[in-house]
């Protein structure tokens, strides 16, 4: 919306204008700080916010450039002038700020997941929250739910068998000990679900801790799947266990692969946008 316009008034030639005076600038404000990474060189102002990048000659005929958790990443070739690197990267400012805006809003998101590994914190287990209690009577890790907690409450805590001086590595070990077991035990479960609605052989499965995949299939029918999908819920969880089990039929991505992972997960755009956008609790 425009502003409104300033008020006018009639001045004589001869009247002695004598200026408002000026009001002291205000310091700008400093835009947020967006991703970067150690290895970047060269800045770029786009929009208001100075962006600092990454540049990487490569054996290629064109610009291309990605964004990523360490910022702006440029590789061009090697007789590319920087100012055309940068024109290119001008054009592209709206993605480009779109993108790093995301990644350091995901950030955000990760450092807000990071667990303090002791009583009373919460850990996600199929897509609910579940409260830790450290009760030296229990056994191993056991989940108890209540009925009578008030709306917004996490219903579900899991009890620990740990004394209440326990070191933050202990609770963390026993609640993964705890988690694996049961990512094993639910991805059984789907997995024989979904190999009678598909059709397909499963000859093996086993839990992975990749950093970057969720699972894989190989051809002689084994699967894999990242035992960290145990934090989503079950409609997360079969999305992935169908989209495994039907490279059992389509050993690669082409519509019909698709078309097979539909047949099962209806509408499961949703549930891997969902597995996209989610931040999970950090081990380390």
């Amino acid at each position: 919306m425009p502003e409104p316009g300033l008020p006018t008034a009639q001045l004589s030639l001869f009247d002695e204008v004598t200026a408002p005076p000026t009001p002291a600038a205000k310091p700008a404000a400093p835009a947020p700080a967006l991703p970067a990474s150690p290895r970047a060189r060269h800045e770029l102002l786009l929009g208001e916010h100075r962006v600092p990048f990454e540049l990487k000659r490569a054996r290629r005929r064109s610009i291309g450039f990605m964004v990523g958790p360490e910022g702006l990443a440029v590789s061009a070739p090697k007789w590319v002038g920087l100012a055309e690197i940068e024109s290119v990267l001008v054009g592209k400012q709206a993605w480009i700020l779109r993108k790093l805006h995301e990644q350091q809003e995901r950030q955000r998101r990760q450092h807000a997941a990071r667990v303090e590994w002791r009583d009373g914190s919460v850990v996600p287990f199929l897509g609910e929250s579940v409260i830790l209690v450290l009760d030296p009577r229990c056994t191993g890790a056991v989940l108890h739910t209540a009925d009578n907690t008030l709306p917004g409450v996490p219903h579900l805590t899991l009890h620990l068998g740990l004394p209440e001086q326990a070191s933050a590595e202990q609770v963390r070990e026993l609640v993964q000990s705890w988690l694996q077991r049961q990512a094993r035990r639910i991805f059984e479960e789907r997995c024989a679900v979904y190999t009678q609605r598909m059709g397909v052989r499963m000859t093996r499965l086993s839990l992975s801790s990749a950093a970057t995949r969720w699972g894989s299939a190989s051809a002689d029918g084994s699967i894999r799947l990242n035992w960290r999908l145990v934090h989503f819920g079950l409609p997360v969880i079969d999305y992935v266990v169908a989209h495994e089990l039907a490279h059992l039929r389509e050993m690669n991505h082409s519509a019909a692969f698709w078309d097979v992972v539909r047949s099962v997960v209806p509408g499961f755009e949703q549930a891997r946008a969902a597995l996209r956008e989610g931040v999970l609790p950090a081990y380390d």
